[in-house]
């Protein structure tokens, strides 16, 4: 667990309270600190499934006043304390909403453990490629060779990535790295598309998922697919049928 001290700095960061100094400070901490890299993780997937949940809807006026109608004290009382009571009340409904937004958001992000939602699951992937964007952050190791990317990852995660170039059809191979999405830890494989950069997350296919599906999140393409026994996310801001084209020469080897 992040000490108290980084535990702060998490929190700021994540609401985006450090000023540029202080928020750069920390992204050097993360990369040699794990354990504020899950742990920032793990809020990133919480507040997204809090934002998606929709845990409310708003009541009709006639609802309401049918409810406060019932509500009414008698006569006497009402000239005693009504402010206090109808406070109080609403108070209760406020904490009752509370309550059970925190404890959906617990059980989506227990769920972003095992079997996820696909949209979830990409909107944690499409955070990963933006932090990726910041200077110094693309690559840990920075090679055109696949043969000197895939060995970089040995000993790092559980897994060996595929990892092949594809200069000859217009995605250069630009290195590697690791990152975290959805609380775990994931090999990236970073491509370039004439000037922009395309992010390919690996990671080992969970048991009796099925990860597929396409989309688009603030701004950027994603596109999913498994094979092999992993499970691919590539994001971009290039178009849907440029990572199609990419999905299938992974297809192809």
């Amino acid at each position: 667990m992040p000490s108290e001290h980084s535990q702060t700095e998490l929190h700021g960061y994540l609401d985006g309270e450090l000023d540029a100094l202080s928020a750069a400070k920390f992204e050097k901490h993360l990369e040699t600190c794990p354990d504020c890299k899950k742990t920032l993780a793990a809020e990133e997937a919480l507040r997204q499934s809090i934002q998606r949940a929709a845990l409310y809807e708003r009541a009709p006026d006639s609802l309401r006043k049918s409810l406060l109608g019932k509500t009414q004290l008698p006569q006497p009382a009402i000239r005693s304390f009504p402010a206090v009571r109808i406070a109080a009340w609403r108070w209760l409904a406020v904490a009752a909403v509370l309550l059970l937004a925190v404890s959906i958001g617990w059980r989506q992000l227990q769920l972003s453990r095992g079997p996820v939602d696909a949209q979830l699951m990409a909107a944690s992937f499409v955070d990963a490629h933006l932090r990726s964007l910041q200077p110094g952050h693309l690559t840990d190791v920075e090679s055109t060779d696949q043969h000197t990317v895939k060995p970089w990852f040995d000993g790092r995660i559980d897994f060996a990535p595929p990892v092949h170039d594809y200069a000859s059809d217009g995605f250069p191979l630009l290195g590697g790295r690791l990152d975290v999405a959805g609380g775990r830890t994931v090999a990236a494989l970073v491509y370039g598309r004439r000037k922009h950069v395309v992010n390919v997350f690996v990671e080992k296919a969970q048991p009796q998922s099925s990860w597929s599906g396409s989309g688009e999140a603030q701004g950027y393409h994603w596109l999913a697919w498994q094979q092999d026994g992993f499970s691919f996310c590539a994001v971009s801001d290039v178009a849907p049928p440029d990572l199609a084209q990419l999905k299938q020469l992974f297809l192809a080897k």
